[in-house]
């Protein structure tokens, strides 16, 4: 453990920098496919829903960063959710976010496990600070995710009393995200050339946030009912026609005139 963790931390000096422009990021691989396809999957939903993505950093392997003792920290979240965050102004792209400086802290944070189990627990990714101290006791993130796509396992901590604290889940199996307002959740499927064991949000009534080819499919049936409504609407009109032409004729061959009844 570094000097660094080895305060207490109620005597580290936390800043919050700028990330200076020549600060050389770490290479932090991604170790395989999934982990892109599965934070791409939770964004998708949220571009839907104005109230959630206007004003809001919604990135996936991105900086976060802090000052711990005048050292720049930087973790890379597997997926982050912030908002409000202040306009990106620089023609440059945006590189790495430091809370308070830049808009508030992040709402949620998570991490994929890819390899060893347990490693995002205290992976030391630089100078020597794991991503549970840092996202517990240095960016105070509310709500950090543990999730492993290979059997589906969810973990939801909520930071309580300045500690992370296990969250249990609803019956069906989700947890309340507070600050999007929705359900969190293991959803097991295809999507994306990939079948497997995905995250997926749900709304306060419990409805699937869908993602856009769904949303696609759900149009046209919903197209093809009106369709098949409009042809079964036509289908009666003309029924009912025909039965009148034929009311009109036995009429007439009876010597009455319809118009006059």
């Amino acid at each position: 453990m570094s000097a660094v963790t080895q305060k207490p931390v109620h005597q580290l000096s936390i800043t919050w920098p700028l990330l200076p422009d020549d600060f050389i990021l770490p290479d932090d691989p991604v170790e395989n496919t999934d982990q892109p396809l599965i934070a791409a999957a939770l964004s998708q939903p949220l571009s839907f829903l104005p109230e959630l993505s206007q004003e809001a950093l919604i990135v996936s392997n991105f900086a976060l960063c802090a000052a711990i003792d005048e050292r720049m920290i930087c973790k890379a979240p597997d997926w982050m959710y912030v908002k409000p965050v202040q306009p990106w102004q620089s023609s440059k792209p945006r590189r790495s976010y430091t809370p308070h400086t830049q808009g508030t802290i992040p709402q949620v944070v998570m991490e994929f496990l890819s390899a060893t189990y347990g490693e995002e627990y205290s992976v030391e990714f630089t100078e020597s600070v794991g991503k549970w101290f840092f996202y517990e006791q240095v960016i105070q993130v509310p709500i950090y995710v543990i999730f492993r796509p290979d059997t589906g396992r969810i973990e939801v901590y909520a930071l309580e009393s300045g500690h992370y604290k296990t969250q249990k889940p609803n019956e069906p199996g989700r947890y309340w995200i507070p600050g999007l307002d929705l359900f969190l959740g293991v959803w097991e499927g295809s999507h994306e050339l990939r079948t497997g064991h995905w995250l997926r949000w749900w709304d306060a009534e419990g409805n699937l946030l869908l993602w856009s080819e769904e949303r696609t499919e759900q149009e046209r049936q919903q197209k093809q009912v009106v369709q098949q409504q409009l042809e079964q609407t036509q289908t009666l009109l003309e029924q009912e026609r025909l039965r009148a032409q034929a009311l009109e004729e036995r009429l007439r061959s009876l010597g009455i005139d319809p118009e006059q009844l």
